[in-house]
């Protein structure tokens, strides 16, 4: 499978997984489109939609960056116009873009539920709808929706209802697409991390130094989602892939490259 002149829109392309999905598509020649919020930068979240599409364009892609917060459905078409009017197609969507609170039901104030749901789920519903008209004139079409496997296992609800909640909206979105999308070709699937990966949430909100050297850089991910790309969409959907297993699949077994420290413990990711 080629991904030259292939064209990906990908939310939350700015920085972490998502820039690193896109700098491994860009170094085979794909064009990308980086659809996120970020254009100034932030101490706390080093990267814009300008920074992001410099590096992808040095690794060997275009870029398109545009603006979007996935909440605001006119900004959603805005990136689907400008792709199309640049590239002339979409051959792949990643829904990366998220936001996080693992707060209890008394600590989640109603604007912060809310703003999970907005991102998580109606954005992510919202960014693959506009993409579906596009993607059904695709030769290999894909939708990856970075979300959990299915797991009802109450310790993934007891401490933050709301948080597992969106993400698993977004697996249920993921799966429900795959079925009313197979007719047309276009496989959809979701894929979540065995472990936890440095990026700025983990950073930031879950564990700081010490959880980040417990991680896998955002390489794991952006391999594995290669991999799945890389498939043909009319026989790979429906799946709640794992990046391990992805990898394993495609006969990549050492993973000792992806560690923050090598040889170190590994802290596994939620919903696993």
């Amino acid at each position: 499978m080629t991904f030259k002149s292939k064209t990906i829109v990908i939310t939350g392309a700015s920085r972490g997984i998502g820039k690193a999905i896109a700098l491994k598509l860009a170094k085979e020649g794909a064009n990308i489109v980086v659809a996120a919020k970020s254009t100034e930068e932030n101490p706390k979240l080093v990267g814009t939609i300008f920074s992001a599409a410099k590096e992808i364009e040095e690794a060997g892609g275009k870029a398109l960056a545009v603006q979007c917060d996935i909440r605001d459905e006119a900004q959603i078409q805005n990136v689907i116009d400008k792709t199309i009017e640049t590239f002339g197609g979409i051959d792949a969507l990643i829904n990366n873009a998220s936001a996080i609170s693992l707060t209890n039901t008394e600590a989640t104030e109603p604007k912060r539920f809310d703003l999970m749901h907005s991102i998580n789920v109606r954005g992510t519903f919202m960014m693959s709808r506009a993409c579906i008209p596009h993607l059904k004139k695709s030769t290999n079409a894909h939708i990856i929706t970075l979300s959990p496997p299915l797991n009802m296992d109450m310790k993934w609800f007891k401490n933050h209802i709301a948080y597992t909640l969106s993400k698993y909206n977004m697996t249920m979105i993921a799966l429900g697409l795959a079925a009313e999308l197979k007719q047309f070709n276009i496989a959809s699937n979701a894929l979540w991390p065995r472990t936890t990966i440095a990026t700025a949430a983990v950073q930031n909100l879950l564990g700081g130094e010490a959880l980040i050297n417990m991680s896998r850089t955002p390489e794991i991910v952006a391999d594995a989602a290669f991999a799945i790309l890389s498939r043909l969409s009319n026989s790979c959907t429906g799946n709640t892939f794992i990046d391990e297993a992805v990898l394993a699949e495609a006969g990549i077994t050492n993973l000792e490259k992806y560690a923050v420290v090598p040889g170190g413990e590994l802290f596994n990711d939620l919903f696993l």
